[in-house]
């Protein structure tokens, strides 16, 4: 028997519940967190009620947003391309998993010719894609002969562990050669608000194929689940969601707006470039807010901005600020630029890198338009394995070909080894978290020297915390070691 004792003191403290149909579950927390009931009355309670009449009120009509976190949904993205993964990966509070590079072959499994592309520029575009794909393979091979010769499999280890970890080297190789055009799956698990924000963003987003997933993310939330665990009977994912999930046109309208601002006010650009990793610890809020809004919507180095905005007088920072925020409604969030940390990475880095780093979820990342133009990055492996100009000759025609096909389905062709630029905000903990996991020696010899330069531009920074940064040099390595 569940109850109390005589001081009030529950006999049974800690009460599991099974999952439950998201909605359900989040106007039972709720209810639960606003009656003296015990979670068992909260539940037989939504049994009998209405919990779509109940978010309707609640949520939707009176902003209570936090209701929405209590119900968790999970979706599973079958056959987006590797742009759109990263786009749905967007969201702070986000839980998930993409299928990873470094285990399975991409090159069988074609490509996405965005929606954008028809006619002559679709060819162009899968010709370039082809021969990525044809070079893909040239040049894992090659890797896997060369680490082979270079690496005889040790008398302890399994002939099948030998070979699964070449093979992922060799794939770590390759990967450069991918784009963001070749398909992928991602599996997530958010709570509802987060979801309705992903919703409201990807149906704001320039590429059609983020807007047709949204749409197709609303219906699933409609529908009954697609897979099930049991035989019970099945409710709608999440139906209220499903009716109220609008674009998000204010972030649309602001970076237009923005654009259109920077291209009538910046001074002209400064030729001095920065290291691939800079960091700073912008002093002045206002002008890290102005630069950080300004940052997505031009090609320069965030130092260049923040410098501009600190010599700007206050009434011209506030102009940005205002560009920024004009036509927000009571339920639009500030930009993302009002959001950062103490630290400011600015990284010129490999699409593959970023690609991984953006899985970090505890800073706040902004990127600049994916152009082609700040070149490409080649593995030291593909050169020792006699496959520089098969690598360099398709990475050049890729990188030709995008340039000449209208934006923004040529994005879809920018291989994972060309640079571009990324901002990441964070505190101290994520920045020693992220140089101290990334640096380790199964990691990705792309994203290993970026956050061994991340600890390197830190202990400059900030010599007294910087020490407490292990990172691992790139330089100690371990091919064998997965």
């Amino acid at each position: 028997m569940h109850g109390y004792d005589s001081v009030l003191t529950p006999t049974k403290r800690v009460i599991s519940v099974a999952p439950m149909p998201p909605e359900k579950s989040a106007y039972a927390l709720a209810r639960y967190s606003r009656s003296p009931d015990s979670i068992r009355e909260s539940i037989e309670w939504v049994r009998r009620h209405d919990s779509q009449k109940f978010l309707e009120s609640f949520y939707f009509q009176y902003g209570h947003a936090s209701i929405a976190d209590l119900g968790h949904t999970v979706l599973c993205f079958e056959g987006i391309s590797e742009l759109a993964a990263t786009e749905v990966e967007e969201e702070p509070l986000w839980d998930g998993q993409a299928k990873s590079s470094r285990y399975q072959d991409f090159g069988r499994g074609g490509f996405i010719t965005p929606p954008e592309l028809s006619g002559a520029d679709a060819e162009a575009y899968r010709a370039a894609g082809d021969r990525l794909l044809a070079a893909y393979a040239q040049v894992k091979e090659a890797a896997l002969a060369c680490l082979t010769e270079r690496l005889p499999r040790p008398p302890e280890m399994k002939p099948e562990a030998y070979q699964r970890n070449l093979a992922a080297r060799a794939f770590d190789v390759a990967r450069y050669l991918l784009f963001w055009g070749v398909p992928t799956n991602v599996g997530q698990v958010t709570s509802i608000r987060t979801l309705e924000k992903q919703i409201r963003r990807l149906k704001a987003s320039q590429y059609a194929e983020l807007r047709g997933l949204a749409d197709e993310i609303a219906a699933a939330c409609a529908a009954e689940p697609d897979c099930r665990w049991d035989d019970g009977p099945a409710e709608p994912l999440a139906p209220t969601l499903a009716r109220h999930a609008e674009a998000d046109e204010q972030a649309a309208r602001s970076h237009a707006a923005l654009k259109q601002w920077a291209e009538q006010n910046l001074p002209a650009p400064a030729r001095a470039e920065p290291p691939r990793v800079d960091l700073l610890r912008p002093v002045h809020v206002a002008a890290d807010i102005a630069a950080t809004l300004l940052y997505p919507v031009t090609d320069r180095p965030f130092r260049e901005l923040y410098e501009i905005a600190c010599g700007w007088s206050e009434r011209q920072r506030a102009e940005v600020i205002d560009v920024a925020l004009a036509g927000r409604a009571a339920r639009d969030e500030m930009a993302a630029g009002f959001r950062g940390g103490l630290y400011a990475y600015d990284m010129v880095i490999d699409i593959g890198a970023y690609r991984d780093l953006h899985r970090h979820r505890r800073c706040q990342k902004f990127r600049q338009a994916y152009a082609g133009a700040l070149g490409y990055d080649t593995p030291r492996l593909a050169v020792d394995a006699g496959a520089e100009e098969t690598y360099d000759s398709a990475m050049r025609q890729a990188l030709e070909t995008m340039r000449r096909l209208p934006q923004p389905g040529a994005h879809y062709l920018l291989p994972f080894g060309a640079r571009s630029r990324f901002l990441f905000k964070m505190d101290f903990a994520e920045a020693e978290y992220i140089a101290r996991v990334r640096s380790g020696v199964k990691g990705h010899f792309s994203y290993r020297e970026i956050a061994w330069e991340m600890k390197c531009r830190m202990e400059q920074l900030e010599p007294e915390l910087g020490r407490l940064i292990q990172a691992t040099p790139p330089w100690v390595e371990d091919p064998l070691r997965r």
